[in-house]
């Protein structure tokens, strides 16, 4: 029996107890996938003492079912393609193409407005927890892990309070690690995981960044 997460704090709190092993330690650093995957890794980076910054990555949503994805853009114009949806619903090159480079713009917009001119932090060498509230088909993460590949890091874990099973199972094969708390085989959605998945907004996301870098800046007492 699974029981759900009351928000996405809880989430990332619950999710940090199973990633103590990388706690304090000076080459790991939490990215957090905006906006709903912010709440939890701010939870995980503050757990585990070490930094948190965000990666850009944005789903692609099909035209009329956006929450459905076929596919997924990240930064450093990686793309993602769902072949099983698009093939499905027999999406056209146009369609795609025109949903891409909406959601470039966007992904564009938000590292601008989250980071204020500050670039993405050095990667080589690290390890790299990638946060995200939850994961559905995949798209969104596989995205971020093949983006984040070209930085150098070295390791990957991927870190999801809740997962659908074979999502997370595949994910093993592209990441270095998956931390997966929940992974229910029946798993219809994220947000039927959490009594409260209300939206996350900019404000919040930029609120949660300042705050992590004042909590890490901050003096050991």
């Amino acid at each position: 029996m699974y029981v759900r997460f009351r928000d996405r704090s809880e989430a990332g709190r619950a999710l940090a107890g199973r990633l103590q092993e990388y706690a304090g330690r000076p080459d790991v650093i939490v990215l957090g996938l905006p906006r709903g995957g912010v709440p939890v890794a701010y939870e995980v980076a503050r757990a585990l003492g070490v930094p948190l910054d965000i990666f850009g990555v944005r789903k692609l949503g099909v035209p009329g079912q956006e929450e459905l994805a076929m596919g997924a853009v990240a930064s450093g114009g990686v793309r993602v393609i769902n072949d099983e949806v698009v093939g499905g619903l027999a999406i056209d090159r146009l369609e795609l193409n025109a949903v891409t480079s909406r959601e470039l713009a966007e992904l564009k917009r938000r590292e601008q407005k989250y980071r204020a001119g500050r670039a993405l932090p050095e990667l080589a060498g690290r390890t790299v927890i990638v946060v995200d509230d939850g994961l559905a088909t995949g798209s969104t993460m596989r995205a971020a892990v093949q983006a984040l590949r070209q930085h150098g890091p070295a390791r990957i874990v991927v870190a999801v309070p809740v997962g659908a099973n074979q999502t997370c199972q595949r994910l093993q094969a592209e990441a270095d690690e998956v931390v997966c708390p929940l992974s229910p085989e029946v798993f219809f959605a994220v947000g039927a995981w959490y009594e409260d998945f209300s939206q996350t907004s900019d404000a919040e996301v930029s609120a949660l960044l300042e705050r992590a870098r004042h909590e890490q800046e901050a003096p050991v007492p």
